[in-house]
């Protein structure tokens, strides 16, 4: 019960709507047990009686009972469902919340499909038991004692036949529980493990097509979607060999029941009407212990769930904001002394001991190999990652001591992979201040290059995007992308490859645009084009996490390192280009 322990807070605030479906539980079971006792009543009152004038007022108040039984199954169902739907609706939003929180480590790792389905099969299967497997242990554990009550008024001797098939069963329920529950818990990673494969898949369907992988793609999920239906045949195994074993040792007890019960009618120790009652009572007893099967089964779904959604719930906040967290506007003013970064603990280190200063409005250009640590120096700054060593300061304070919000909210993003939502092409430009006004969206996009091919989308910026910007070229995607950032005002401006998908004439426009974005603005450009770094007051070259050269464009030139060689290398290319086009 651990498992539920840990997730109390989320179902036990709402104990009242239990609490009332077990009180209208409670009628039920005592309405169950009563129709035993009227058959009784009716056999050997009245038939044996050949009092046959009764029997209309017993059909009536045998019907008055059932109408009085059905309303209470309604509000034991309803008040049940709404507990486990209260519980869950917070259980979720807890779960959506924390994964705001955690930190860019967690998801470097994290799989999207199997995130997915913890959201919704593990958050439905813990809905299940809290929804109708409690009520149904309960309701068990009532008709079985109420039941026995009833036998041993009527006949103890019979009653103890009855219970000796008991430890048996009980015995067969836990051997149950102790398979079962694994196997559901390898069903559920084998379910997300499939969902990830088709998440996957429908994501990156433009690559499948690309390289003629279909047939292979089939395979992959062939041979996942074969892996879930192999744990869900072993778990259909374990229901199949202990069920059958549930139902004989409960027929056993019936026959057991009849044969001396017989008897004991025949010799007049127990009337016709109480042995009729027994055949009732004992199926109360029984057909609940073998159902017990099916609670374990939810239990176990439940807790196997459970589990999955502790592993989110319990995930380490590697990036925690600080109770005295200031939130003051920040102007920009970067500064980076002596800062190590490592991903991982095993892994190289990303940077190494990288010291450097970018004031308020200065435009700072990263360049360097891919891996070199160009894009980990952005994302310590809003505190994406954690430094192991050093500190990297915003106007003169570690970054820790800002508001995460505050500090992401004056940083503005262009990557080189653009995500947009699912939304209007308004909405997405929006999306980092939904007040905005609409001359600033234009003006956004007009700045980014954008508003000209937007006027000519079907209907303008109300225009619909597919999934991840489908239906918009890399180029334009990108474009949208630097509107938004532009929106938000931002106080520092990082520009991550912001130009590489569009062409060379969009991107000296783009460039200009954005050089009047940039003015008053700490910008840090990582680009591969020299042509993109130009322009910047010092210019960063990176090569294994390490700063090797610095200095302007001019500067790196003279200095006949790493940055003239990558300057030699493209500007040797377009000569030649040049030479081969005249």
């Amino acid at each position: 019960m651990n498992t539920f322990k840990k997730l109390k807070h989320f179902y036990w605030p709402h104990r009242k709507y239990l609490f009332i479906s077990l009180f209208f539980l409670l009628f039920v079971v005592a309405i169950t047990v009563v129709y035993p006792i009227v058959l009784q009543l009716t056999i050997d009152e009245v038939v044996l009686q050949e009092r046959y004038s009764l029997i209309p007022y017993i059909a009536a108040g045998f019907f008055l009972i059932m109408l009085f039984k059905g309303v209470a199954s309604f509000f034991h169902q309803y008040m049940g469902d709404l507990f486990g739907i209260t519980a869950v609706y917070n259980l979720r939003k807890a779960l959506y919340e924390k994964l705001q929180v955690l930190s860019f480590k967690y998801y470097d790792n994290a799989r999207t499909g199997d995130l997915m389905s913890r959201k919704t099969t593990d958050v439905e299967g813990f809905r299940n038991f809290i929804s109708f497997g409690i009520s149904d242990f309960i309701e068990i554990t009532m008709l079985i004692l109420f039941s026995l009550g009833v036998m041993f008024y009527y006949s103890i001797p019979l009653a103890l036949i009855t219970m000796v098939s008991m430890p048996f069963l009980a015995i067969v329920v836990y051997k149950f529980d102790k398979r079962v529950h694994p196997a559901f818990r390898g069903i559920r990673k084998s379910f997300g493990r499939l969902n990830t494969r088709v998440q996957e898949n429908i994501s990156g369907m433009n690559t499948v097509k690309s390289l003629s992988k279909e047939n292979f793609e089939v395979g992959r999920f062939s041979d996942s979607n074969d892996n879930y239906r192999q744990h869900y045949l072993f778990t259909s195994s374990i229901w199949a060999k202990y069920f059958p074993v549930m139902e004989f040792i409960g027929n056993i007890c019936v026959v057991l029941l009849l044969g001396y019960g017989g008897y004991l009618v025949m010799n007049g120790d127990l009337s016709l009407g109480a042995l009729t009652a027994f055949f009732s009572l004992v199926w109360y007893i029984m057909g609940p212990l073998m159902n017990l099967g099916f609670v374990i089964n939810t239990y176990s779904q439940a807790k196997a769930s459970g589990e999955r959604l502790l592993d989110i719930l319990e995930a380490k906040e590697d990036v925690v904001e600080k109770e005295e967290a200031i939130d003051t506007p920040i102007d920009g003013h970067v500064t980076f002394n002596d800062v190590t970064l490592a991903y991982t603990e095993n892994d190289d280190k990303a940077l190494k001991h990288v010291t450097f200063d970018a004031p308020q409005g200065k435009v700072i250009g990263l360049s360097g190999a891919t891996g070199s640590g160009k894009t980990s120096i952005t994302q310590l700054i809003p505190r994406f990652y954690e430094p192991e060593k050093g500190k990297v300061l915003v106007d003169g304070r570690p970054v820790e001591d800002y508001k995460l919000q505050t500090l992401r909210g004056h940083i503005g993003f262009v990557l080189q992979e653009s995500f947009l939502f699912s939304t209007t092409i308004r909405e997405n430009i929006r999306y980092g201040d939904p007040d905005i006004s609409e001359e600033r969206i234009i003006d956004a996009a007009k700045r980014a290059q954008a508003h000209d091919f937007i006027m000519t989308m079907p209907q303008g910026y109300d225009t619909m995007l597919g999934e991840r910007g489908m239906g918009l070229s890399g180029g334009q995607k990108q474009r949208i992308a630097i509107a938004r950032a532009i929106c938000i005002n931002p106080s520092i401006l990082v520009l991550d490859d912001a130009t590489s998908a569009v062409d060379m004439e969009t991107e000296f426009k783009i460039q200009q645009a954005l050089r009047e974005v940039m003015k008053g603005r700490t910008t840090f450009i990582i680009a591969h084009r020299i042509s993109s770094l130009k322009h910047a007051d010092e210019i960063l070259v990176l090569e294994g996490g390490e700063i090797v050269e610095r200095g302007k464009h001019e500067e790196l030139i003279s200095h006949h390192g790493p940055y003239e060689r990558i300057y030699n290398i493209q500007y040797q290319d377009r000569e030649q280009i040049m030479e081969t086009a005249t």
